[in-house]
């Protein structure tokens, strides 16, 4: 096991999945994404998707050598893009700028 890669993913997971809890329970987000996301709540769940198929695609390559049991890893690649399409989701449409005002 190469822990030089497995240990900075964990960490990453992790981080992702904290910040999905602070926005899932309170409506926390981080200050850089305050002002694009709309609804925070529903950005910390796409949070926690993306950290839980992150965390299950390395438990899946560095834990399980039965290659049929390997290949759920594999099959994850769903899961985890789920995760940043809820985030993009809870983004506030862009509109147009210009002609927000009155004339």
């Amino acid at each position: 096991m190469k822990l030089y890669v497995a240990i900075p993913v964990v960490l990453l997971a992790l981080f992702i999945a904290t910040s999905g809890v602070a926005g899932t329970t309170r409506g926390w987000v981080l200050p850089t994404n305050r002002r694009p996301v709309h609804r925070p709540r529903l950005y910390g769940w796409g949070q926690l998707v993306a950290a839980f198929a992150l965390g299950w695609q390395q438990v899946c390559f560095w834990l399980l050598s039965d290659p049929d049991t390997r290949q759920w890893g594999s099959l994850n690649g769903g899961v985890l893009l789920t995760g940043p399409i809820v985030m993009m989701a809870s983004h506030r449409t862009g509109g147009n700028q210009q002609d927000s005002g009155t004339p």
